[in-house]
């Protein structure tokens, strides 16, 4: 999956997103040391946690998101170190207390092939007695094949705004969902642009990333139904893995 065209939309997207953001900075105070941060995307939780007193190395696959988070660090007054790679070929000598994949980065592993790829080489970096987290979604999914508006409407200081409307389509035997963005951008003068953005995620049920996590070195993991915790239940909405190595 290249994100480089989605960069723009992912950001006014999830820049308000909040949700997970003190769980994760929770953990790195926990933690003290640095912090391996895999999907950093746009700098999001990048600079949440940096704010916080964090040191964050970021692993991001896409050139244009690096660019968008570098950007924010230049607006927040903040430096980020960030790496371009993927879970797969990132290298480094140094192990982590702490590594963490927010925001459904893992859904960007699309066969047991690179999950497991991805997983081994998580387990790699990871410094002994430390911890692998992260946060998938639970596949509860909207109405397929439907052209649909969920509220998302941007605007800008020259006067123009951006629409987007989304179509699903589930392939359940491969579990992937893919997202088609239709973003219809009204200028002033009412004059109508739009540009066509595809994202495809690859989702997990519970037990299949436990098998997973156990097969890269991991202990069996905690599985919580949100970021406070609690149990996973049918009408979670994520699920939050935090597993050791075994």
């Amino acid at each position: 999956m290249n994100y480089d065209d989605l960069a723009p939309i992912y950001d006014q997207q999830y820049d308000s997103y909040r949700d997970d953001l003190h769980f994760y900075a929770g953990l790195a105070e926990r933690a003290g040391g640095r912090v391996l941060e895999i999907g950093a995307g746009t700098g999001r939780v990048t600079a949440f946690l940096t704010r916080r007193g964090a040191a964050v190395l970021g692993v991001e696959p896409s050139g244009e998101m690096i660019v968008g988070a570098q950007a924010r660090a230049a607006r927040e007054g903040l430096t980020l170190e960030l790496v371009q790679a993927t879970a797969q070929t990132f290298a480094s000598d140094e192990r982590f207390g702490l590594i963490i994949a927010p925001f459904n980065a893992l859904m960007h592993l699309y066969t047991p092939a690179e999950q497991l790829a991805a997983l081994q080489n998580i387990r790699a970096h990871l410094a002994p007695g430390g911890q692998f987290v992260f946060d998938l979604y639970v596949p509860h999914f909207g109405a397929m094949n439907t052209l649909r508006h969920e509220g998302e409407t941007f605007h800008v200081p020259d006067g123009s705004r951006t629409d987007l409307f989304l179509l699903q389509r589930h392939d359940a035997p491969r579990q992937v969902i893919t997202t088609e963005y239709f973003a219809d951008t009204t200028a002033p003068d009412g004059a109508l642009r739009r540009a066509h953005h595809t994202l495809t995620q690859r989702y997990y049920t519970r037990f299949e990333m436990e098998w997973l996590l156990r097969c890269a070195g991991f202990e069996a993991p905690r599985v919580t139904g949100s970021f406070q915790g609690g149990p996973l239940v049918e009408t979670s909405e994520v699920m939050v893995f935090q597993a050791r190595g075994a």
